[in-house]
Formats: C-alpha cells, structure tokens, sequence
C-alpha cells in the first residue's frame, strides 16, 4: 500500500509539473523574461536566440525524462511489457544525458553568478553518474541494485522544482536577496535529492527484516 500510495502522489506531482513546465515556458513566457530578469553580474554576453533554443530542448527532454521515469516505475507495464520498459529506460537516459549536456551550456549564465554556476556542473556529474549506475545494474541482471539506482536518478528530475522551492523560502520567507536564495536553492536540492531517495529506499522500497525469532515464530 505505501508503494501504491507513493506512486500515486508521485504520479500526481509530475504530471503537474510536466503541465507548468511546458505552459510556462512555451506558451507563457517563452522569452523566459521573467526568469532572465534575476539574472544579474554575469561577465559572459547572454546570446539570447542561442540560449533560448537550448532552453527549449532542455525543457523538452526534462519532461520526456520525467514521464519515461514514471512510466517505467509502472509495475503493471513491466508485467505486460518488458520490451516496452527496455526500450523506455533507453529513452529516459538519452533524455537526462541531453539535459545534462543543455544544462552544461546553461550553467555559466545560472542565477547566482559562479556560485550556482559551480553547483549545476556538480549536478551535471552526479545525475548522469547514477543513471548510468542503473544501466550497468541492469546489465548484470541486478533487478533490486538497478530499482534503487532508478530511484536515487529519477530524483534529479525534480532538481529545478526543488530548487525554486527553496529559492522562494528563503527570498520570501526569510527576505533574502533572491540571487542568493536561488544559490541556496542549488545547493540545498543537491543535498536533499541525495538523502529523500536512500530515505524512501530504506523505508518504503525496501522490506524490513524480521528478526530470527519472528521467524522461527510464524513458521
């Protein structure tokens, strides 16, 4: 039932998400203004027309890798169709590798200056190391290893919701110049999305143990 009720709520949120994620940024505001409008004390010239292409795609493979994520946790689709899950899980890491690679162009330009510039070349070794973890998982027929895997890399597609999250506590909440806030933001995504999932995997994924004397007790 906590898996079920898990994978409901996660389902929910990404959907939501996918839905603002695309409205925002190409229907909205697809000259992202009110996003570069933060966007100060950079030394590179912003080549906007480049940028936003890139921006583009990177927003496009986000969502493709978050819905290839879900669907993939599906345990009704693995039973009726591994071939389709094989071919989805390819689907998902050429997406996080593309939106690694956009990110990298991004990064230079991050809100925050160098700071957060600094914290998204971090990330964009973390995501991709632990997605191709799951890959030579699953490679060695290690069905729980490459699971657990999946769920430390399908965190980091929820990298840029966490970090406005946490971007708006500390500029509304604690009245922080938002720059600063949004470095916060950067940081403190990494280090949360590094600690929910070993949380999840230890509390809900995983079954407990029992003890030799309940065993010996229900057998």
């Amino acid at each position: 039932m906590k898996r079920k009720y898990l994978y409901r709520t996660m389902a929910c949120v990404t959907m939501l998400f996918i839905f603002y994620a695309l409205v925002q940024n190409y229907i909205i505001d697809p000259e992202a203004a009110g996003f570069l409008s933060r966007k100060t004390g950079h030394k590179r010239e912003l080549n906007l027309p480049v940028w936003l292409n890139v921006m583009y795609v990177h927003v496009a493979f986000a969502c493709i890798a978050m819905a290839a994520g879900l669907l993939n946790f599906s345990n009704r689709i693995f039973e009726k169709s591994r071939t389709f899950h094989r071919i989805n899980g390819y689907v998902y890491l050429v997406s996080v590798l593309l939106v690694v690679l956009t990110s990298g162009y991004m990064a230079p330009y991050a809100t925050g200056g160098k700071i957060s510039s600094m914290g998204f070349n971090l990330l964009n070794l973390i995501w991709p190391f632990i997605t191709i973890m799951a890959l030579v998982q699953i490679k060695k027929k290690r069905m729980i290893q490459h699971r657990n895997w999946m769920i430390r890399s399908y965190a980091f597609c929820f990298t840029n919701m966490l970090i406005h999250l946490i971007a708006t506590l500390f500029h509304q909440g604690f009245g922080l110049v938002y720059a600063t806030s949004y470095s916060i933001g950067v940081y403190g995504s990494i280090v949360l999305l590094l600690i929910i999932p070993e949380v999840v995997i230890r509390t809900i994924i995983t079954p407990p143990r029992l003890h030799p004397t309940q065993k010996t007790t229900q057998s």
